[in-house]
């Protein structure tokens, strides 16, 4: 018997989602209000059931109640009399907290070089010339045996391009002081917004993303990202963008397995495609395409489907569609591309029925076990047998406290890479400038006390023209020392 992820209830019959189809991907979508985080927590639950580890992004704080039972409460009770046959026992589900800043959640990080210039790029929203400043800089640092692994090591290593840019522009092209500058200043703003805490050591390991309990659950990760989406939605939609390339590039090939190897729900999704370059859009619809073959299953939760291109809409097989509401003509023309969307499309009046649906209802559509999409169902979503809404911060570090995490990622390693590497060929530098003006003052030195010696005894001192020359001179040799050391260490010591 084929592994099912229940959904809800139509007409005294289950509306599922096959495991084997569930690396097909899916969207929920919906209005604000409409039911869509409960749905995503319903889904969360059942694969966790099916033994399929979850990522999910909380964007607004309210699930991490996945790890406290529900509670009696009379919408659950409303739900169940509504939609005989659904399985419900009131529990939790085993579940690893992660946060970016740290305060909510095991700390998550990743190094620079993992994230890579394409994406730190669009991050970084820098124009084509600061984005081939920024390629060259990677290529110098892989060049030099240099690690890239948090922003001063970025920093460094751009203030060292732009100190030997010369020199580097037969190899790598014209780097401009003032693109460079560009990029340093970009650099600060995102760190304004937080990101050191993103860029570092211990990197998350997608390993630790796949986690079973002791029964043979999926372990749900929750990444608390309300502060995140606040600050920095642009890091927001960088991480999840670097997590599916990661799954990518690390996972076997696995085909169409009875069910997920992992499965990732991204909440306010358009954040993802917003002012996305076309190069980076031809990326995501890529490995969207290919990461489904690593038996890895991407639901995109958002209000609007229309915020999802079409080339990625196109490969989401289950489709969640909650109300939608109709205030302008672009809003009912959005419906009616939403409800042709669906099998059936206006025949079956989905159009009308969209703008009906109320809270917890919504129109279901699945692939069948030929992988062909279902007739679409007015569905009553399930109630989730976890906690509706966060947990107290007591609960929560409770949790955390038997989180087998624990000691893993909470303390930051800053090990010799680029900033300490560039600072230590700063230093010999100095030492070797240093030491070559100390050689040159010896010279001088012997050949002032040579020509005292060849002097006649009876003049003892020098006339004051013969003074203020001298003078001068050191003045000069001490000058040109200083802008020598400048020159050698450049902005590494300001």
């Amino acid at each position: 018997m084929s592994k099912t992820v229940p959904i809800g209830g139509c007409d005294g019959m289950v509306v599922a989602q096959l495991g084997e189809m569930a690396n097909r991907h899916g969207l929920i979508t919906g209005a604000t209000g409409t039911g869509k985080t409960v749905t995503l927590q319903v889904l969360a639950e059942g694969f966790a059931r099916l033994g399929t580890p979850v990522f999910v992004t909380d964007v607004k704080g309210d699930l991490s109640g996945l790890g406290q039972p529900g509670s009696p409460h009379p919408e659950v009770s409303r739900r169940l009399a509504a939609a005989p046959g659904m399985e419900y026992q009131a529990r939790g589900y085993p579940t690893l907290f992660w946060d970016i800043f740290g305060e909510h959640g095991h700390p998550v990080r990743t190094t620079i070089s993992e994230l890579g210039p394409l994406l730190l790029a669009n991050l970084l929203e820098l124009n084509d010339t600061q984005t081939g400043i920024l390629y060259a800089a990677f290529a110098v640092a892989d060049d030099e045996g240099l690690l890239l692994l948090d922003l001063k090591d970025l920093r460094s290593m751009l203030a060292w391009l732009a100190e030997n840019a010369k020199a580097l522009r037969g190899t790598y092209g014209n780097i401009s002081a003032a693109s460079v500058g560009a990029i340093q200043r970009r650099l600060l703003v995102l760190e304004e917004q937080g990101a050191e805490h993103f860029f570092g050591e211990p990197a998350l390991s997608i390993n630790d993303l796949m986690q079973h309990d002791f029964s043979g659950n999926g372990v749900v990760s929750v990444l608390h990202a309300e502060r995140l989406i606040r600050e920095s939605p642009r890091l927001y939609a960088a991480f999840l963008i670097w997590l599916l390339s990661e799954l990518f590039e690390e996972l076997p090939e696995l085909g169409d397995p009875e069910a997920p190897v992992l499965v990732l729900f991204f909440d306010e999704a358009h954040l993802l495609f917003k002012g996305m370059p076309k190069s980076l859009l031809e990326k995501i619809e890529q490995v969207v395409r290919l990461v489904r073959s690593k038996g890895v299953g991407v639901y995109f939760v958002t209000q609007n489907p229309m915020d999802i291109p079409e080339s990625v809409l196109g490969q989401l097989a289950l489709k969640v569609q909650h109300a939608l509401r109709s205030f302008t003509p672009k809003d009912r023309k959005t419906i009616r591309a939403v409800a042709q969307g669906f099998p059936g499309g206006d025949e079956a009046g989905f159009e009308d029925l969209i703008t009906r649906l109320g809270v917890g209802e919504a129109l279901v559509s699945a692939l069948n076990d030929d992988g062909v999409p279902a007739a679409a169902h007015h569905t009553l979503i399930k109630p989730p047998e976890s906690q509706i809404g966060p947990v107290s911060p007591e609960s929560r570090a409770q949790l955390m406290s038997r989180s087998p995490m624990k000691g893993r990622y909470d303390v930051d390693i800053d090990r010799e890479s680029a900033y300490e590497l560039l600072q230590h060929r700063a230093e010999l530098a100095a030492s070797r400038a240093r030491e070559q003006e100390a050689e040159e003052a010896a010279e001088q030195a012997a050949e002032k006390a040579a020509r005292t010696a060849a002097k006649p005894r009876g003049r003892a001192r020098q006339s004051a023209a013969e003074a203020m020359l001298k003078s001068a001179a050191r003045s000069v040799g001490r000058s040109l020392g200083s802008r020598l050391v400048r020159g050698l260490l450049g902005s590494l010591l300001k």
